[in-house]
């Protein structure tokens, strides 16, 4: 049986239980409860059997989370028990945290940004990635504080007992004071995010400065510890569909099966955002630099749909920049510009950061004042820069960010469920994002007058 038909047969099953609950929620029909769970298991059955046909990790966690949701909702004294397997899952992810953005903060600074061999077309790339990733996080965060997607999910009851750091009124000198580390070993163990940030930067800044021969064995050294680390992310994403499942159906277990409104309410949130910051920011800046807009869609269409369909903004550099060469921007300023925006111009990752560390937040009953909203903001756009454009990697900067400002961490596994569905987005505008800021940089420095190109490099 091919993958499509075992796709079909799946949908059919969960089509006819749909059609069953919503009869008998109506009392259209009487229908005893155990043959409707009968009738959901034997649903639950034909996607196991699609994911086995499948073999694919992200099928498996979708799978996994349905599972997870049926276990709580038929047996919550059983579902609460798997807790331990979701906290498993977390401290695996959470080792990650350090190296990996010590790693890529240091790489993106010192392997990219070499500002005296590039000159003026650094700073103004750096400025302008800053300007619009800056306005990417301020649209994520108004549009979650708008839908308040994540209030109303009830709280599993152990989660209020989560032993949580004290905190103490903090002046503004506190909170200065505390961005930088006086122990940079201190704030990895207590897994304080933004002193590590601040680490990383200065060392990628310093390293920058000296000599080749000093620079090179450190820059390799960090440059293979950043593709270790994603190795073991993606070794422990293995044991994702088990983390998720047992999550889900803990969470499901205590509050129902109304926390997946939730998610889809998230999942609306993020993509509406998404279109507004194309319409906001995209479009007013391609007109502004006299950019074709229907060409340039037609020409970054493949790059985008590869972006949308692997969720890995890597997966479509090649073509990125082969479509931005068609556009007429000359391939020195493409092999700059690209590349740097890869770790600090990540637009739709930005955007998603923001909104999710609000919901998790708002899904935990915790009201932040619009300076703790700020102040986080302005955290996430130091850790933003430092996510790669492969699936997973915003995964790792939501939990660093929640364990920042001591919020509990189980809404995390409720966003992953959907992660899929949510990176299939936020990756393509990240490759948007690049395409277009290669034709500003571009214009911007005299390179390239979309006026004057020529018919035939259509494609």
């Amino acid at each position: 049986m091919t993958k499509k038909q075992a796709a079909l047969i799946a949908l059919i099953l969960f089509t006819l239980v749909a059609i069953l609950h919503t009869l008998d929620h109506f009392n259209l029909v009487g229908i005893a409860g155990p043959v409707l769970m009968v009738a959901r298991w034997i649903a639950v059955a034909g996607v196991v059997w699609f994911a086995v046909k499948k073999r694919s990790l992200t099928t498996w966690i979708l799978v996994s989370m349905v599972i997870g949701g049926e276990l709580g909702h038929d047996y919550p004294g059983i579902a609460v028990q798997f807790q331990v397997l979701s906290k498993v899952f977390l401290q695996l992810i959470k080792t990650v945290i350090a190296p990996l953005l010590f790693a890529t903060l240091v790489v993106g600074i010192a392997g990219h940004s070499d500002i005296k061999q590039v000159g003026r077309m650094g700073w103004k790339s750096l400025l302008y990635f800053e300007i619009v990733t800056t306005i990417a996080l301020f649209i994520g965060l108004a549009a979650i504080n708008i839908s308040k997607a994540g209030e109303g999910i009830p709280m599993p009851p152990e989660a209020l007992h989560e032993k949580l750091p004290e905190t103490k009124p903090q002046s503004w000198q506190d909170v200065i004071l505390h961005i930088f580390p006086e122990n940079i070993a201190k704030s990895i163990y207590h897994g304080e995010i933004l002193p590590i940030v601040v680490f990383s930067v200065i060392f990628g800044i310093a390293l920058l400065l000296v000599k080749d021969k000093f620079r090179g064995p450190m820059l390799g050294f960090c440059e293979s510890l950043s593709e270790v680390m994603f190795k073991f992310t993606n070794i422990v994403m293995y044991f994702a569909p088990v983390g998720v499942g047992a999550a889900i159906a803990y969470t499901v277990g205590h509050g129902g099966l109304s926390v997946l409104g939730n998610l889809l309410q998230l999942l609306i949130t993020l993509y509406v955002a998404l279109f507004v910051f194309v319409l906001l920011v995209f479009v007013p800046v391609a007109l502004i630099i006299g950019l074709p807009i229907r060409r340039f869609i037609k020409e970054i269409s493949e790059p985008v749909s590869i972006a949308f369909a692997t969720t890995s903004s890597e997966s479509a550099l090649p073509k990125a920049m082969e479509a931005m060469e068609r556009m007429g921007v000359p391939r020195k300023v493409i092999a700059f510009v690209m590349p740097t925006g890869y770790s600090f111009n990540l637009d739709g990752s930005t955007l998603y950061l923001a909104l999710a560390s609000v919901f998790v937040a708002q899904a935990a009953g915790i009201q932040l004042s619009i300076w703790e909203q700020l102040l986080m903001v302005f955290t996430l756009m130091l850790t933003s820069k430092g996510v790669a454009g492969v699936p997973r990697a915003t995964l790792v900067i939501i939990l660093g960010t929640v364990a920042s400002f001591h919020l509990p961490v189980w809404p995390v596994f409720l966003i992953l469920g959907i992660d899929e569905l949510m990176d299939m987005a936020r990756t393509s505008i990240n490759v948007i994002g690049n395409c277009l800021a290669t034709a500003v940089i571009g214009k911007w420095e005299g390179e390239v007058d979309f006026k004057a190109l020529p018919p035939e490099t259509k494609a």
